[in-house]
Order: C-alpha cells, then sequence, then structure tokens
C-alpha cells in the first residue's frame, strides 16, 4: 500500500463527572488507544494526524477539509447516554467525500437501536433469542407472555453500559423495577429477552469486500460466585477492581467442535451483513439449552485495542496488530458494491474520488 495521510479521530468529550481510577473504559485508556493506533500507522509509513472531536462540529470539519486526508481512521465512539453522534459523525466524513474505516453512518446508528436490529435480524431469518421485546412504559410488561429468566438492558446503549448483577429477572415484578430504573435512569426504552444459559462467544469480522471471520473467542464465567449473573455487564468489561471483572476471562481460541464453529461463523457473518457493517465488527453470540446459537449483538464499532477483543481474534489467526490496521484501512479504500460515492460539500479532492472508486 502507497503512503497515505490518515486523519485519526476520536472523542474527545468528558463528562463532568469524575472517572473511577479503575474503570478501563475512562478518558485515560481511550487517549492511550488512540495514540497506540496513530503509532502503529506511523510505523507502517503512514503520515497521521490525529484530530479529536468533542463540542465544535463546524471547527472539526473546517479543520478536517485543512488536513485533506486521504483516508479518516474513524475511532469516534459515543459516550452520551442514547446519543447517536457516532452515527452523525460517520455520516460528515462522507458526506465530505473523505473515505473512512469501518461501518458507514446507516449501520453504526441501526445497531445501536438493539430492538430495531435484532426486528432486521428476525426478519432475516438469523435467529435472535426468543421474548425479544421492545418496552417503552412500564404497562407494556403486562402486554407480553413471558419466559423466565429474561434479561433486561437499556435499548441504545454499547459496551456493557445499563448491565449489571440485577439484569436478569426472575418475575414480573422484578421486570417491572428493571424495566422502570432504565426508563429514569437512561431515559430511553428497556429491551427485554429469554436469557440464555449456553455458552457464549464473540466473533470478530475483518475486511471489506471479502470478509474473514476470525478465530472464535469464548466468554468463560465458570470461576464467577453463584449470586453474580453470567453476563458481560459493565463490571466484567470495564471495572478491574470488581469481582466480575476479576472472574471473567476469555478463551481465543475457543474449544469449539469443527461443525458448531462453522454454524456460529456462519450465522455471525450473516448477521454482520445483514445491518451493512464493513470493514471490522464484532458478533456476540450465545447458545441455547439445545447448543443452538443466537445473535445477542452485532457492534459496528468494537474496541481495537492492542491485546484485546478484535486484535486478540486477529492475532490467533497470524495477523498482527500493525497488519490488522492496515486490513481496516485498505478496506476503506475498496471500492464499495452498489455504492455511489457523491460528496455534498464543496472541494472533495479528485485523489479521493479515485481513492474510492467514483472516477
Amino acid at each position: 500500500m502507497k503512503r497515505l495521510h490518515i486523519a485519526v479521530v476520536y472523542n474527545a468529550y468528558t463528562e463532568n463527572e469524575p472517572e473511577m481510577p479503575d474503570d478501563r473504559s475512562g478518558t485515560s485508556d481511550l487517549v492511550t488507544m488512540v495514540r497506540n493506533v496513530a503509532r502503529n500507522l506511523r510505523r507502517l509509513d503512514h503520515r497521521v494526524t490525529v484530530l479529536p472531536l468533542a463540542h465544535d462540529l463546524f471547527r472539526f470539519q473546517r479543520r478536517l477539509r485543512r488536513l485533506n486526508p486521504d483516508v479518516v481512521f474513524n475511532l469516534y465512539d459515543d459516550v452520551v447516554h442514547g446519543a447517536l453522534y457516532d452515527m452523525r459523525l460517520a455520516a460528515l466524513v462522507r458526506m465530505m467525500g473523505f473515505p473512512m474505516t469501518g461501518s458507514p453512518a446507516l449501520a453504526l446508528g441501526l445497531t445501536r437501536y438493539k430492538f430495531m436490529t435484532a426486528s432486521l435480524l428476525a426478519g432475516a431469518g438469523i435467529p435472535i433469542p426468543p421474548n425479544t421485546a421492545i418496552l417503552e412504559t412500564l404497562s407494556a410488561v403486562r402486554h407480553h407472555k413471558w419466559q423466565f429468566p429474561i434479561i433486561v438492558q437499556a435499548s441504545q446503549e454499547h459496551a456493557g453500559i445499563g448491565l449489571d448483577r440485577s439484569s436478569i429477572v426472575y418475575s414480573k415484578k422484578a421486570l417491572r423495577a428493571k424495566v422502570r430504573e432504565i426508563l429514569v435512569n437512561y431515559r430511553q426504552p428497556a429491551l427485554a429477552q429469554r436469557f440464555l444459559p449456553g455458552r457464549e462467544f464473540n466473533v470478530g469480522i475483518v475486511g471489506g469486500n471479502r470478509m474473514r471471520v476470525l478465530p472464535l473467542a469464548e466468554v468463560d464465567y465458570s470461576s464467577l460466585p453463584g449470586e453474580i449473573p453470567p453476563i458481560m455487564s459493565y463490571a466484567a468489561k470495564w471495572v478491574e477492581s470488581s469481582t466480575e471483572y476479576q472472574n471473567t476471562k476469555v478463551i481465543c481460541p475457543a474449544e469449539v467442535e469443527p461443525e458448531l464453529a462453522q454454524r456460529i461463523s456462519d450465522v455471525a457473518l450473516q448477521a454482520f451483513r445483514a445491518v451493512g457493517g464493513r470493514g471490522y465488527g464484532r458478533v456476540d453470540m450465545r447458545l441455547d439449552e439445545s447448543g443452538d446459537p443466537y445473535v445477542l449483538e452485532v457492534n459496528c464499532n468494537p474496541c481495537i485495542d492492542e491485546g484485546m477483543g478484535l486484535a486478540r481474534s486477529a492475532d490467533r489467526a497470524g495477523i498482527s496488530y500493525p497488519k490488522l490496521l492496515q486490513l481496516i484501512v485498505r478496506a476503506a479504500l475498496e471500492r464499495q458494491p452498489y455504492d455511489m460515492d457523491v460528496p455534498m460539500f464543496p472541494g472533495a479532492s479528485v485523489g479521493q474520488l479515485v481513492a474510492t472508486g467514483t472516477k
């Protein structure tokens, strides 16, 4: 690949509330990841500019236009509950005519609406957990026939936000209490689904027109105390001092029978394509009592920190971290089937149009 000018974009917004020092989802860890991505891209001989975005979108737009990069490496991740700024940022970048890594705006926005994503997958014949329902009011609880246990979460969040020890419920009373908590604290509907008791897998995917499923990763909850539910809660993901974090581990590559591994991989790829995912992503899946896989979530903007998640699965496939970043950039420059690149802001360079195959 020729030498490129890459603008690495990330969310520099910080909330007023102080961050816990042991919370790995905080600003400090994000900045460390961004610097590491930039450093590895430079090692690949690319010219890299790190471009933070906090409050002023117009100033960001002007800076991006002046930089005129060959590719925008999109590390922007929304941190405001229920907001869709990650989708809007992606749309702006493409409207300006710049190639962008990862999934397009539509996929990013769609997958933040968990019930909408689940409905689309179900319509495409892709298995989702039974009893999947959106609950916009407390009274909505009584309009469904429930098969407990049920897992309840905020319907427009990601990264485990809103998932905790009380998220699995065993009665309508507990279900109503959890729905009330989500409506009040997150100001968005609750998503309810049958809790599946089987094994849980993370399926990494990388590539543009030709996507590749990476080695499966299994989430191992076997060391958790019995009173803590085996789910990937916020604490299990990010809070280092928590019992959940310290007793939840990921096994990659997972030990899975070849036939089951193929089924999981096929369903994950179908789900990622169904929502319009591209570049890289992760599909979270769980088995039911019979060992059949169901899609829990499609993540079109997963963490790509070195040694974690997607990067860990890539490493097990023999793809080094710099090579993974190169594959992500390469996918951004591929001409997408059926896509028409028509910049809506003046000044898009001929080089960018050529890179995306429009000219």
